[in-house]
């Protein structure tokens, strides 16, 4: 099993309550699990994003919590639910699904990865769809994968699990540079293999601080291996330094940045308060968190009082609005209704200045990934 802090961030469990400030309108819609959104979004035509050799949605989604028992409660009665969550995605434009073979608990490891190939290979929708779905899974850097070749089998194996020929993009979890850097070198190596041997259309990493990405940009250049996108964790509650360097590496060498925990676990979402605090592990880090965040709570509320939306939705609009693309984690058909609506729309540039000024007058930021390098 992957650290904790490793993976992508979901949303909350739809046992939580939606913020009060939604309109009749979206009460209605999110009330409703019969409600399809419409097929053709404005944005899909006009806005979607070029990745490498691929293009994707704007916004994708995260599927750490398919198969995650520890973190998210995960059971495999949800199925059904989670197939009509990939359906209602795909319906409505949405082709990136973030995955990694760490992604499960105990004997359920890989189970992200299974459900995400069973989802695709039963959806019922337009034809052609499934073609244009683009895969983005996570090779974990374990300790036993020494070798180019071990690096390889991983990607096979993965492959095995979801049913492919192919994945869109097949990305290096996290450097090893810290504790391992022989290793590092090796799996570098087998990025580039599984690229030339066709196994993946792109290779991307996750979890790489800014000295570090340039590194593994300029060794896959000069291996004839354009580098696609750097998974990190960015957001209003980790708005630092760091991460907008990053940003600012990717934007100049044609790297995707996708932001991973757009809604800092969910403690932008406006349904947590230092007394509801969601259960299991992370309760301890919104006690800690939460009493900070006031300036910026209250900001994303006016904001979405506003503009008749929801918390979330303002929360990856920015993500967006930053040149990202967020990957919000769903389980419940409410999540991914909810979370669309975070598409067709974007923040002014002032309300985009004035969450910033919010972020940083917030004593109080989500902890950073411990393998996250410099």
């Amino acid at each position: 099993m992957a650290p904790f802090c490793s993976l992508c961030a979901v949303t909350p469990s739809s046992s939580t309550t939606y913020i009060s400030c939604l309109s009749a309108s979206n009460d209605t819609i999110f009330s409703n699990p019969t409600f399809k959104l419409p097929l053709i979004f404005p944005w899909q035509k006009k806005e979607k994003v070029k990745m490498g050799p691929l293009s994707v949605s704007p916004m994708g989604f995260g599927t750490w919590a398919w198969g995650n028992q520890l973190l998210w409660g995960y059971q495999e009665s949800m199925d059904d639910e989670l197939q009509q969550v990939f359906n209602l995605a795909v319906d409505n434009g949405i082709n990136l699904f973030d995955t990694a073979d760490s992604y499960g608990t105990g004997k359920l490891n890989g189970q992200s990865e299974k459900l995400l190939g069973k989802f695709i290979r039963e959806y019922k929708g337009k034809r052609g769809v499934q073609d244009n779905i683009v895969i983005a899974t996570k090779f974990a850097a374990y300790p036993w994968r020494l070798t180019p070749g071990q690096f390889v089998n991983a990607c096979k194996s993965s492959l095995d699990r979801m049913e492919l020929e192919q994945i869109g993009i097949g990305q290096l979890h996290w450097s090893t540079a810290n504790y391992a850097p022989l290793q590092e070198m090796a799996l570098w190596d087998g990025l580039v293999a599984m690229y030339e041997k066709g196994l993946v259309q792109a290779v991307g990493v996750s979890n790489y601080g800014p000295k570090q990405l340039v590194k593994i940009y300029n060794y896959l250049k000069d291996r004839g291996v354009p580098l696609c996108s750097a998974q990190v964790q960015f957001s209003l509650l980790s708005l630092g330094d760091e991460q907008l360097e990053i940003k600012n590496i990717c934007d100049s060498l044609g790297i995707q940045l996708i932001a991973y925990s757009p809604l800092g676990l969910g403690m932008l979402t406006g349904k947590y308060s230092s007394s509801n605090l969601p259960s299991g592990p992370r309760s301890f880090l919104f006690r800690q968190i939460l009493p900070g965040l006031e300036p910026l709570l209250l900001c994303l509320r006016e904001i979405a009082n506003k503009r008749q939306k929801t918390m979330s939705q303002v929360a990856i609009n920015w993500c967006i609005s930053k040149g990202t693309i967020p990957i919000p984690g769903v389980k419940t058909i409410k999540q991914t209704q909810e979370n669309l609506g975070a598409l067709g729309w974007r923040l002014s540039r002032d309300e985009v200045t004035l969450l910033e000024d919010a972020a940083r007058q917030s004593p109080r930021k989500m902890i950073q990934n411990i393998f996250q390098t410099r």
